[in-house]
């Protein structure tokens, strides 16, 4: 397996093209894989792509990285829930959603103002969170039941 950071797979899911989201079944042979960087400093979540015999790192990140996309993305999707009583889906006045508490700090969520296209891209955002809401939907039940079975 050739990947740039994590040189020391220990766990992988093999066949992720399966049940990758809206690519399962069409895209290239996947896997994910959890390992450690060469060095020994990070625990890194890869995601993998097939290309000829050889496996090519689509992307590398650390566990929190991994767990903070996550957490965004559960913020997003509570956001969206309610975001339909704004006549753009936020408001221009206050664009914040939220303030996590990570870390002794805090990860503000807003919607991205500085985006020139904002008003067309959360609309489509939004569509396809409706459209993917069923494949969502099965991660996010899968993760609360495999976090409560952890005693988190």
């Amino acid at each position: 397996m050739k990947n740039d950071k994590a040189q020391k797979p220990v766990l992988i899911a093999k066949d992720y093209q399966k049940i990758d989201g809206r690519q399962a079944q069409i895209s290239p042979e996947k896997a994910l894989v959890l390992g450690l960087s060469s060095d020994h400093e990070e625990l890194l979540g890869n995601l993998l792509q097939k290309s000829g015999d050889q496996w090519e790192t689509l992307d590398s990140q650390s566990f929190t990285r991994i767990l903070d996309m996550a957490i965004l993305l559960a913020q997003g999707n509570l956001y969206f829930q309610e975001a339909y009583r704004y006549e753009k889906f936020y408001n221009p006045k206050d664009p914040q959603v939220e303030i996590i508490g990570l870390q002794g700090d805090r990860m503000t969520v807003a919607v991205d103002t500085d985006n020139p296209n904002i008003d067309e891209d959360i609309l489509a955002f939004h569509d396809l969170m409706q459209k993917d809401g069923e494949i969502l939907g099965q991660r996010f039940r899968t993760l609360k039941r495999l976090l409560d079975e952890a005693g988190y």
